[in-house]
């Protein structure tokens, strides 16, 4: 046993050095190895972002609806994995001949192979790292993009609306954004700064939810006769702490994964920083205003105000100093606060503040850099201009507008579109037997909660606590 296991040690210590006499790898050879890693985990910690928001949905949201909040998080990733790997890649990065500023053309069905990638992605060229691994990057961008999108639709929605909406959001509507900020579109000719997606992905998502709140109309209860809200607290704020958590630290994939390298001078750990800094600084702004507004601190306000600075840091991660990303943080952390209490006044229900989170703080994001973009940072990374404060004038904020107003306004339109035929066709909207019985049960026959439920009585309905 002893001899078995003295040769076990001798070849396992042997094998590098036999593996070495064959050829030492080149310096190429490690960077690009370093740069497919960290991009592979990179994507891997996108991805696991889904698990935050199932989390801190199903945490926002009541207890009878939350197995479906939860399930659909899987079944909506599975629906975007595969309608972006037929069309959505090649529409949004593809090369589009002389449709190209408006649309990617080609590699539909992304096979992997070196070959499809250098025909059909130049857009992506920029990266040596292989297609496979870019293709799986974007992928968890359009994922979290439509786990956002679907906040709007909570509580109220039929499960077939996702299966179609979840297909055409991700093939007709994501690409053309996508584009033209990061496919080499006219946004991009403009110098568009994006770094991480505060447009694409966070405003993107939110929108298509400001869209789907608006046609579905509040929830059953949650506004009296004379227009006033009701309070309808989410189930259990442990899940939504938790989940916000989990976002956090998958930010540090979304983020600093976007350099899509490991090898240049540590900058991904600059980005790190910066988006800790933001979310940080939003988390104790949110806290401390809404203990003044209220009168005691809340603990969802906290969450997204969180969430909030991590959106807003998301463009500007790359692009402005450690003092302007703290900055941009608090903002965030403040303008969600106060505009999630104007939209609720406002009759407008959005179960889990997609719109204020995401869509507010994904406005001021992409206009921060207009404001705070570093001459320093922005030569390192290579797009747009200055901000203003550092004499920039108003070009590159004038820029950062446009590209927020064209991308609001497309998304808005299309998904409203989209939205409104749907709901003279199939319905959007559970009926309010359904609603009041929950979704858990009336979707999927089974509470996420069967204990509590029989105890409570599965047909009661608790709005207000």
């Amino acid at each position: 046993m002893k001899k078995v296991l003295l040769l076990c040690l001798t070849m396992l210590f042997a094998f590098p050095v036999m593996a070495f006499a064959e050829g030492e790898p080149s310096a190429g050879q490690l960077h690009l190895a370093v740069d497919s890693v960290w991009v592979m985990l990179a994507a891997i910690l996108v991805i696991f972002m889904q698990a935050g928001f199932a989390l801190l949905e199903a945490g926002s949201t009541r207890m009878k609806n939350a197995g479906h909040v939860a399930g659909k998080t899987i079944l909506t990733f599975g629906i975007a994995g595969l309608a972006f790997w037929a069309f959505g890649f090649g529409l949004a990065f593809g090369d589009g001949g002389g449709l190209n500023k408006l649309i990617g053309f080609g590699g539909f069905f992304f096979d992997g192979t070196e070959e499809q990638t250098t025909t059909y992605f130049a857009s992506l060229s920029a990266s040596l790292v292989p297609g496979a691994i870019k293709f799986l990057f974007q992928l968890a961008f359009v994922g979290v993009a439509l786990a956002i999108a679907w906040g709007g639709f909570a509580e109220r929605a039929k499960l077939s609306v996702y299966f179609v909406f979840g297909i055409l959001f991700t093939v007709v509507i994501y690409p053309f954004v996508a584009h033209w900020i990061w496919g080499g579109g006219w946004l991009a000719e403009h110098g568009k700064q994006d770094f991480a997606g505060s447009t694409v992905v966070h405003l993107q998502g939110a929108t298509a939810a400001l869209a789907a709140t608006l046609l579905l109309k509040p929830r059953l209860g949650k506004y009296n006769k004379d227009g006033k809200p009701n309070l309808i607290p989410g189930h259990n704020q442990v899940l939504s702490v938790l989940g916000v958590i989990i976002l956090w630290i998958g930010w540090f994939g979304f983020n600093p994964g976007s350099t899509l390298t490991a090898v240049n001078d540590g900058f991904f750990g600059f980005i790190a920083m910066n988006t800790n800094l933001a979310a940080a600084a939003g988390g104790v702004a949110a806290l401390l205003v809404s203990w003044l507004y209220f009168g005691k601190a809340d603990i969802p306000s906290m969450l997204n105000g969180v969430l909030a600075a991590l959106v807003a840091i998301t463009a500007s991660c790359a692009f402005v100093e450690t003092w302007a990303a703290v900055v941009i943080g608090l903002v965030a952390g403040t303008l969600t606060f106060f505009t999630a209490q104007w939209f609720e006044k406002a009759g407008i229900d959005d179960p889990v503040y997609a719109f204020s989170v995401h869509g507010i703080a994904g406005i001021w994001g992409s206009l921060s850099t207009g404001f705070f973009a570093s001459p320093r940072l922005v030569e390192i990374v290579g797009v747009g201009r200055e901000g203003l404060f550092y004499g920039g004038g108003l070009h590159q904020l004038g820029i950062q507008a446009l590209g927020v107003a064209v991308s609001f306004l497309f998304v808005f339109v299309l998904s409203y579109a989209i939205l409104w035929v749907m709901k003279k066709t199939m319905g959007l909207r559970v009926t309010e037997e359904e609603e009041i019985m929950g979704l858990d049960i009336s979707e999927h026959g089974t509470y996420g909660y069967p204990e509590q439920m029989k105890k409570s009585g599965s047909g009661t309905e608790t709005l207000v606590v």
